[in-house]
């Protein structure tokens, strides 16, 4: 689990950070920020990636508010898609969701009533323009 999230909502990579010092052969040591203190700053290079400085690159990022349980709140940023599924008795209706700090790629389906619940917002109410 990265940052309290499973699955598709977990991130990938996070950084750029700087390498402060390499430890032994397989080992990397990187300068974390003071919100990350909790995180242990030793990872082994299997884990990182390599960034080339490109200038086309946006490297400015919302801020993301962490925890204590080293995880965030996932925001909702809109609503891609509707559906409703048969099973054997009753039928189901789901919403697939764009979150904000990922791409169209990584958009999750929901339950509707589940999203209506957190975000009435995003629901019209029937009957009124």
């Amino acid at each position: 689990m990265r940052f309290g999230r499973k699955g598709k909502l977990s991130p990938h990579f996070i950084g750029p950070y700087e390498i402060v010092k390499r430890i032994g052969k397989v080992a990397c040591e990187l300068k974390l920020p003071s919100e990350m203190a909790m995180v242990y700053s030793v990872f082994h290079i299997l884990m990182l990636k390599l960034y080339k400085l490109d200038p086309s690159h946006d490297l400015t990022h919302e801020e993301i508010e962490i925890n204590e349980g080293l995880s965030y709140e996932e925001e909702l940023v809109h609503i891609l898609d509707r559906q409703v599924r048969r099973l054997r008795i009753k039928d189901v209706a789901s919403v697939k969701v764009l979150w904000r700090n990922h791409n169209t790629k990584e958009t999750t389906w929901e339950a509707k009533k589940d999203m209506k619940n957190r975000y009435p917002h995003l629901f019209p109410i029937p009957g009124v323009c």
